[in-house]
């Protein structure tokens, strides 16, 4: 006979296998439903580029025309865009918890990244790939096979000074400015191991989530309405500060309109000052000629026929988004103030400064400083991955 200390030993020892059995098996399930909604984005996104391939690039209208179905386990979700060229589409794929997406043109094929296509439902990841956190003031976004992106950290905030020549991201302090492109590039490296001065396919990367994102939208659908601009109507003629994701007008003397300072992305995360406060550099640079439009300076609309001229990035709202033809600054998406006879080296300035009205917006671009020039309203944020 066994005494009754015995019998709750026992049982507690079989309760404890058991528990580690079930986390086993779900760890295992799990993976399983990951490698099978990879595989299935990769075979399925292999079967449109060679639809494409074998009829004059034309990509197939619908998913069922290369035979590519649902099933009991996996869902599709696809979406193609005729208004570019080459012509692009993306495919998203679920199965269990885990959706991820694949990107392309009628001739090339991406990699499989984390996460839906922008505009597509599926779970949007809130950890990096390899489940970790993002640094302390630090918001992840999801990845972008258009960009060739990874689930990535960004700065929620501005990056700030914390007086000591560290960049830091929190709500309080102005952003840190009187800073080149060239001394944000260290700088950004100081906020964690890792971090470095946000890129155009980081930026990119962001801007075109937040356009899918029906309620950043003031008509509460996407493409209804506009975009918020941040502060960027000079009033009050300075810098703000932020402040608690509840008070998204904070400092501007406004409650609603379009100088909201906040836009939130797919997986529910809430970035500020994007699109207005003060200008922030990426890492890029263009010379040569080789800036988008015409000649002259002129503040230019992203959907108005101009070129890309010699950026790497499709820098268009409209990239693999055919809602947004016809989408201008009206709608919150900022200018680019270009000039396609400089011949110097000159930096990428995004989002906008308070007093840039009309440029201002997550697509707002300015090509006015060299690597090297300082000025007081230009600052920067740092990513990490």
């Amino acid at each position: 006979a066994f005494t009754i200390v015995e019998l709750l030993i026992v049982i507690v020892v079989i309760a404890i296998l058991a528990t580690l059995s079930i986390v086993a098996y779900n760890g295992i399930t799990g993976r399983a439903g990951d490698s099978a909604a990879l595989s299935s984005a990769q075979q399925a996104g292999k079967k449109i580029t060679v639809h494409s391939l074998s009829n004059g690039e034309v990509l197939p209208t619908t998913l069922a025309a290369v035979g590519i179905t649902n099933s009991a386990d996996t869902t599709y979700q696809y979406s193609i865009n005729t208004a570019v060229s080459p012509n692009t589409f993306c495919l998203s794929t679920t199965n269990g918890d885990k959706t991820v997406h694949v990107a392309g043109n009628t001739n090339s094929l991406l990699k499989v990244t984390d996460g839906p296509c922008p505009g597509h439902t599926g779970t949007a990841p809130t950890t990096l790939a390899d489940g970790s956190s993002c640094p302390a003031g630090f918001i992840v976004v999801p990845s972008s096979s258009l960009y060739g992106t990874d689930t990535f950290c960004v700065m929620k905030y501005e990056a700030k000074n914390n007086g000591s020549g560290v960049a830091v991201s929190t709500a309080a302090g102005l952003p840190w400015v009187n800073i080149s492109q060239i001394d944000s590039r260290a700088a950004a490296q100081t906020a964690c191991t890792g971090c470095h001065l946000i890129t155009e396919a980081e930026w990119l990367t962001i801007a075109q989530n937040i356009l899918y994102v029906p309620s950043n939208w003031s008509g509460g659908a996407v493409g209804s309405g506009y975009l918020s601009r941040g502060h960027s109507d000079n009033a009050p003629a300075a810098a703000l500060v932020a402040a608690a994701d509840t008070d998204p007008y904070n400092g501007t003397g406004q409650t609603t309109g379009e100088q909201k300072r906040t836009h939130t992305l797919s997986n529910g995360e809430v970035i500020w000052d994007l699109a207005g406060n003060v200008w922030e550099w990426t890492d890029a640079t263009v010379s040569n000629g080789r800036q988008p439009g015409a000649a002259g300076v002129v503040a230019r609309e992203w959907n108005s026929g101009i070129s890309a001229g010699g950026l790497s990035i499709n820098p268009f709202p409209a990239y693999a988004n055919p809602q947004a033809i016809g989408w201008t600054s009206a709608n919150g998406l900022g200018q680019v103030s270009s000039n396609s006879d400089e011949q110097n080296v000159r930096a990428f300035l995004r989002g906008a400064a308070f007093y840039n009205h009309a440029l201002a917006g997550v697509y707002g671009l300015s090509f006015s400083l060299a690597p090297g020039s300082p000025g007081d309203r230009f600052g920067f944020r740092a990513t990490y991955y």
